[in-house]
């Protein structure tokens, strides 16, 4: 069943572009934490993010030596690996149309982290999907720097809902 509602939706050309899923991503600047979606497919998302220097937050976290704050990460992980990909995987389930009338809630989440993010770094977040049913997806995310530090990984979970 599932694969006929697959087939159904990619036949209904419904399946959106890695630019379009960005086009859809709800949050936006200051607040948008993805700058590029360079992988897309059912099961995984590779997007990318400088964390710009300017941004607000690294007045006071921490003055003198400013580093990105956990829940940013955290967000821009989510961003990723389950809006972004949650809203590709949406409109495959349910179309453009439908898709339109939802918008992505963030449910919870379990992280550990073992970096930092400084003013200016680049990183790359990759989440695989664990689950994706009833409009809720579940996946692992992970952060890394250009040079494979693993700054962050966990498993997210949101949920679409009705706007």
């Amino acid at each position: 069943m599932a694969r006929q509602a697959e087939a159904k939706a990619v036949a209904r050309g419904d399946e959106l572009s890695a630019s379009e899923v960005l086009a859809r991503v709800p949050q936006q600047e200051p607040f948008r934490f993805i700058d590029e979606i360079l992988e897309l497919d059912e099961e995984h998302i590779v997007a990318t993010y400088r964390f710009r220097p300017e941004a607000d937050f690294y007045r006071g976290h921490f003055p003198g030596n400013p580093i990105t704050p956990g829940v940013i990460l955290i967000e821009s992980m989510a961003q990723a690996s389950v809006v972004a990909l949650g809203l590709y995987l949406a409109s495959r389930e349910l179309g453009a149309e439908e898709l339109a009338k939802l918008t992505t809630v963030f449910t919870d989440a379990q992280v550990d982290f073992g970096g930092l993010v400084r003013p200016g770094d680049r990183v790359t977040i990759t989440g695989r999907k664990q689950f994706f049913r009833r409009r809720k997806l579940r996946s692992e995310a992970e952060m890394t720097l250009p040079d494979g530090t693993v700054v962050c990984s966990g498993i997210l979970s949101g949920m679409g809902v009705p706007i």
